[in-house]
This record gives C-alpha cells, sequence and structure tokens, in this order.
C-alpha cells in the first residue's frame, strides 16, 4: 500500500516525505559538486550516479510566471530560482497576482494537493 506523502515515483520517496514534513529537498552531484531539480539518481551535469538529497533553505525568486484562468479557478505557475542555483516549477500562492514581477524575492510554503500529498509551493518573501 502506497503511502499518502508520496506519490509513488520511484527514487523520490525522500522527497516526498520531507515535504511532508515541511522540508523542501533538492539533488546534489558529489562527483561535480552541482545541485540540480527534478530529483533524480543521475546528475544531469556529468552524468555521475553519486547523488545525495540535501535541504534547500527553500528561498529564491521568481523566474518566470503566467496566470491561468480556467472558469471561476485561477492558479499561478512559476519557474523559481532557488538560491541554491536550481531552477523549479511550482504554484505562487498567497498574494495578488498584479503584485507579482520577474526577480520577486519568494519563500516556500506546503500544500496539500489531491491525492492527499504535500507539495511545495511560493509566496512572496515579504509574507513569510
Amino acid at each position: 500500500m502506497q503511502d499518502k506523502a508520496t506519490p509513488g515515483i520511484l527514487g523520490t520517496e525522500a522527497y516526498w516525505q520531507a515535504a511532508s514534513e515541511g522540508r523542501l529537498l533538492i539533488k546534489r552531484c558529489r562527483a561535480c559538486g552541482q545541485a540540480h531539480f527534478y530529483p533524480r539518481d543521475i546528475c544531469p551535469h556529468c552524468l555521475s550516479a553519486d547523488t545525495e538529497w540535501i535541504e534547500s533553505g527553500g528561498t529564491g525568486s521568481l523566474y518566470s510566471y503566467s496566470r491561468v484562468v480556467r472558469g471561476s479557478d485561477d492558479w499561478t505557475i512559476a519557474f523559481v530560482r532557488l538560491d541554491e542555483g536550481v531552477t523549479m516549477m511550482s504554484n505562487v500562492v498567497d498574494c495578488d497576482p498584479a503584485q507579482l514581477r520577474v526577480g520577486l524575492p519568494v519563500s516556500v510554503v506546503f500544500r496539500p494537493a489531491a491525492g492527499g500529498h504535500v507539495v511545495p509551493m511560493f509566496r512572496p518573501a515579504e509574507q513569510v
């Protein structure tokens, strides 16, 4: 039986468990020292299989974003550049979309998603 904290993607169990605890994990290669995201066992920079989980500080800036409106629902999808140098796709929450701008400092928050697992999202840093 699958734990609700993990969506069942092989090799990402630690990522989802940490998210359920309010921590954001990313991968770093022990061979070349580069951090990477999305979580995977092979380094995309040097192809080494010697990777490790590290905890991100959960802060960064908006690299790009788009507001999606579908009927009465609307949300903001964004690429966030974490301070560790990796970029991840997520949602921006808890703010007026009109205040968003490229380069805006953001901080991670964790919210439940469909299926019961918890996912990292971001909000403007001054709200944290």
